[in-house]
């Protein structure tokens, strides 16, 4: 602060007089949020108490309707207008506007772009929001402490979670409970690595105005999200780290969002999931994305889907060298086979203990072991369905196709069935043909690649059961 000091002469005498100019008022950074909503009649008035309860509010909230059949928009229209809220000292005024934007092809890209274009030159950062996700009282004003703290952050984004009370029923509360374990080990890998986000999901992200130019800039785009991807919000966070910008996860912002509860519905997102991913690992199947598969934002992709593999491998191996054993008796069970169902069922407890308002079902979730075990195998056939896709070519619209599962449409969720059902039957088909001498000389080295196989997958879940959290919660 600088001091003016002023001297004048009267009677010999010298007077000095300091004055120190009235100091100017913190600006208060701008945010405007986007909520791209369709069919969210349920969940939308929800959301939008909960983003005008925050402690710090944002100025503007766009919902942008698109494609909607139900009552979202009239729903939503009753907030339109001024809101004023006081936390503390602060007084804040929130202008809601409303947009029904009809058919749209682009679908969310769409509502997302349309709401850029109303606030991308008057606002400093750009909080996205899903219309069925319900940040916490605080999340807002955690995320802009995160982002204004740090300069290189381009994006960041709460941490996830599935709101335990919005299950119905015994299929929905075992769905729910695996989606919350599913979350928290996703968070906890992102945050236990520097907090550096792969994904900032769209459900609910901060982003700053000037990094999302930059993406528009550097990628020659006339928007920040474009359809090239399925998973929009992945394309996004590998465009920001591409050009510097740090994309990273909050430590202490939190959100709840939508859960899939029925198996349907939760097949036709995690499919679309993960063939969105898949895109992005191969780049230049949708678009004329640059090819970089080992780009940061894609290493841990790599990981999980290199994972699955094993996964798949080690299971699917054990049940088939375990019916052919047992149909000519020769096998001898030996109790080091219970050593990885153990460390795994400790591996899941762990992330249950790392969930943040953890409940009783959590806990038993991991410690039953066969709850997380099904719901591992319902992931494995997600993973299945999604690279058969990508090999097949296929053209599909999965936006479209998640729509339908959650409307309670479609069966493909019982294509894995079918092909593990033909793949099991084709086996032991195979395996009644061959002579005993072929059959024991399978059995002499598949027992001892699985052995070896698995040890290694159990060396890496105690790697991960054992590693600090350093206090952080998912």
């Amino acid at each position: 602060m600088e001091t003016t000091i002023t001297t004048t002469m009267d009677n010999g005498f010298v007077s000095v007089t300091s004055h120190s100019p009235t100091p100017e008022p913190t600006r208060r950074s701008s945010i405007a949020c986007v909520i791209p909503a369709y069919n969210e009649e349920d969940t939308i008035a929800e959301v939008l108490d909960a983003l005008l309860a925050q402690t710090r509010p944002p100025e503007v909230i766009h919902v942008v309707i698109n494609n909607s059949t139900d009552e979202t928009f009239y729903i939503a229209r009753s907030y339109a207008g001024e809101h004023i809220r006081t936390y503390h000292d602060d007084t804040f005024t929130t202008y809601v506007f409303v947009h029904d934007i009809g058919k749209n092809i682009d679908k969310k890209v769409g509502a997302l772009n349309y709401g850029f274009a109303k606030v991308s030159e008057d606002f400093d950062y750009l909080l996205g929001v899903d219309g069925d996700t319900v940040l916490e009282p605080d999340a807002l004003r955690l995320l802009e402490q995160e982002a204004e703290a740090e300069s290189r952050i381009g994006g960041i984004s709460a941490i996830y979670t599935v709101d335990p009370k919005s299950s119905k029923g015994l299929v929905s509360s075992f769905l729910t409970t695996g989606q919350r374990a599913q979350f928290a080990a996703f968070s906890m890998d992102n945050l236990l690595r520097g907090r550096n986000m792969a994904v900032l999901g769209g459900q609910c992200s901060l982003f700053s105005m000037q990094a999302l130019k930059d993406v528009m800039t550097a990628n020659r785009q006339s928007t920040p999200w474009v359809s090239d991807s399925e998973v929009e919000d992945s394309l996004l966070s590998l465009q920001l780290r591409s050009i510097g910008a740090a994309t990273k996860i909050s430590a202490t912002a939190r959100a709840y969002v939508g859960g899939m509860h029925t198996v349907r519905a939760l097949d036709g997102q995690q499919v679309k999931w993960n063939a969105g991913a898949i895109d992005l690992m191969w780049p230049g199947q949708r678009s004329t994305t640059a090819g970089q598969p080992f780009h940061p934002n894609l290493r841990l992709r790599w990981m999980e889907n290199v994972s699955m593999l094993f996964n798949i491998t080690v299971r699917l191996g054990f049940l088939l060298l375990l019916a052919a054993s047992l149909s000519i008796n020769a096998f001898v069970f030996s109790p080091w086979w219970l050593i990885p169902p153990a460390v795994a069922m400790l591996l899941n407890l762990r992330i249950a203990c790392s969930i943040k308002g953890r409940r009783a079902r959590d806990i038993w979730f991991a410690l039953l072991f066969f709850p997380a075990e099904i719901y591992l195998w319902m992931r494995m056939g997600h993973f299945l369905r999604a690279w058969t896709k990508f090999f097949s070519k296929a053209q599909t619209d999965n936006w479209a196709a998640q729509a339908k599962a959650e409307r309670g449409r479609g069966a493909a969720f019982l294509t894995p069935l079918l092909a593990a059902a033909l793949v099991i039957g084709g086996a032991m088909y195979a395996w009644f043909q061959q002579t005993a001498a072929v059959q024991s000389a399978i059995l002499s080295l598949g027992w001892p690649v699985l052995y070896i196989t698995t040890m290694v997958m159990t060396l890496l879940m105690i790697r991960k059961a054992v590693r600090r959290h350093h206090g952080l919660t998912a």
